[in-house]
């Protein structure tokens, strides 16, 4: 269920059946020639998908986060770590104010990985709620099918490249892109990593055939409804 179709009622309601509910969290960066929203556009789907079967409601994506090494390329958008933090801490306390007490947060976005901090944290400081991180495209099964379908999935190549990542204007080039030296790149500051990174991509094919990465996205939509599925501790809901 998606919270934008949802009234405050429809929402009570929901808390009254299942205190579970989905935050996704993405990024607006490069991608290359697929969509600077790919990060949105994969953890808000995976996240729909995962809950749909379940009746669970799942938030509007999260659609910044930290991307300061991409600043370099028009339309990335990245916010301070501290930024990013505090306003996550806003947005889990008012999603436990609404009486949400299971909450998955699935991340598109490995920038954002010290989200998986901060739920430590509060449910540290709160007590009366469950928070996982969940980063989709890490979780075992289906990075292990990633590994096995081509393991050079990375950014903005094969691995994120969609029916519902791409776009019409600028279809994949043909073939394999080189690699390049990804330690010097992480090292770099973002008008020298652009010279390194050209287009974006992190280097290997820039699509595979749709049958491969429908197979992939099945299993991450699998695992993310396994992390929503439970395990949960008891604590009250």
């Amino acid at each position: 269920m998606k919270i934008s179709e949802m009234n405050w009622m429809d929402v009570e309601a929901a808390v009254a059946r299942d205190p579970r509910c989905v935050v996704p969290i993405g990024s607006t960066e490069q991608h290359a020639q697929l969509s600077l929203c790919v990060d949105c556009i994969l953890a808000e789907k995976v996240s729909l998908d995962a809950a749909a079967p379940l009746d669970i409601p799942v938030f509007p994506v999260m659609p910044y986060g930290l991307a300061p090494y991409f600043s370099a390329y028009p339309g990335t958008i990245t916010l301070r770590v501290e930024t990013l933090l505090a306003v996550m801490r806003d947005v889990l306390a008012s999603v436990r104010r609404s009486g949400f007490k299971k909450i998955l947060v699935v991340s598109g976005h490995g920038g954002n990985a010290p989200v998986g901090a901060l739920a430590q944290e509060l449910m540290a400081d709160w007590g009366d709620v469950s928070i996982k991180f969940h980063e989709w495209w890490k979780a075992p099964r289906t990075w292990a099918k990633a590994q096995e379908i081509d393991p050079t999935g990375s950014h903005a190549n094969w691995m994120e490249n969609f029916p519902w990542t791409r776009l019409s204007q600028t279809p994949a080039p043909e073939g394999d892109k080189p690699l390049f030296d990804m330690k010097l790149m992480r090292a770099s500051p973002p008008k020298q990593g652009r010279v390194l990174m050209g287009d974006g991509a992190f280097g290997g094919p820039w699509q595979k055939p749709d049958d491969e990465m429908l197979a992939l996205w099945e299993v991450g939509v699998a695992e993310t409804r396994e992390a929503l599925d439970g395990p949960w501790p008891d604590i009250g809901g």
